[in-house]
Formats: structure tokens, sequence, C-alpha cells
């Protein structure tokens, strides 16, 4: 009965944050495959470590974590020297025109690491800077600071011409 009861909160976890932990680790990955099996891998952990877990508000930001700490795993034992984005659409992430979605990508893409990985865990998972700090090991402070970074980095690579042209009003 224990076991059943453990199994069903699992899955219940697992569909209500499924679709949530694909669409970061596709980011994190930029391929469907290597998302899917940093996934799977996160699972099968989740399930071995969920006894546990003691507090269920925590369970989004665990799981997300263990997705962080196994794509983490997975560049370390195959060391992808460059991963070449699918030409799949995330639809509910990227915008309808293609062109638009493109540039998204690629602005995304020339961000630094550590900025990309804390700007998708904010908007894809909808983390605080404190959980976001716990899950990449760094101070609140220093996410915040990513944060802003990178959001000034896409608005420069996103809106070229716009900033070039405030620069020289100023």
């Amino acid at each position: 009965m224990l076991f059943e009861r453990r199994k069903a909160a699992f899955e219940g976890a697992v569909d209500a944050y499924y679709d949530d932990l694909y669409r970061y680790a596709f980011w994190l990955c930029r391929n469907q495959w290597q998302a899917e099996d940093v996934v799977q891998e996160a699972l099968a952990r989740a399930w071995r470590g969920w006894s546990g877990l003691r507090e269920a508000r925590a369970l989004k930001s665990w799981l997300f974590t263990i997705v962080h700490h196994e794509f983490v795993r997975a560049v370390k034992r195959v060391r992808f020297a460059s991963l070449e984005s699918e030409a799949q659409d995330v639809a509910s992430d990227l915008p309808t025109d293609p062109s638009s979605a493109i540039e998204l990508r690629r602005a995304l893409r020339i961000l630094p690491e550590e900025s990309r990985q804390a700007l998708l865990l904010q908007v894809l998972g909808g983390f605080s800077c404190a959980e976001i700090g716990t899950m990449l090991g760094m101070r609140e402070g220093a996410v915040m600071t990513r944060l802003t970074r990178a959001r000034q980095a896409l608005r420069r690579n996103l809106e070229p011409d716009e900033f070039g042209a405030e620069a020289t009003q100023s």
C-alpha cells in the first residue's frame, strides 16, 4: 500500500512537471534526443531519491535541480564539443514568426552558459532568484546580476538598431 501511494505521488509529479522539465532540458541541450535522455535520467534519479524528499513545496525546484545536474553529468561524460539545434518548434516558448524564432534562438545561444541557464530557469521554470541560486550553487546577488546581463544582451542582440539609435541620441 505504501509503495502504491509513493508510486502514485511520483507519477503525479511527473505528469505535472514533465513538459517544463523537458523544455528546460531542451534549452540546455539544444537537441531533442539529448533532452529526452537527460529528463529520463533525471526522473530515474528522482525516483531513487523520492523517499528523501521532505517538503512537497520544494518538489518543482528539486526536479529542475536534478535535470540541471544530469545535464552537467551528460556534458562531462560525452564532452559535447558542439550541440546542433534541432529544427523542432517549441511553439509555446518561441514566437510564431519563423524568423523571430530563429533570431531568439541565435541570441540565446550567444549568451554565456551561466547567464543562459539562469534566464531559462526563471523564464521556463518560473523560479525565483533565490531558488535559481540554490540550484546553480551561487549567491542570489550573482543570479540577479546574470539575469540582468542576460536580458541586456538579449535586447542588444534582438534590437541592435534601436540600441544604436538610442546611443547616438544621448
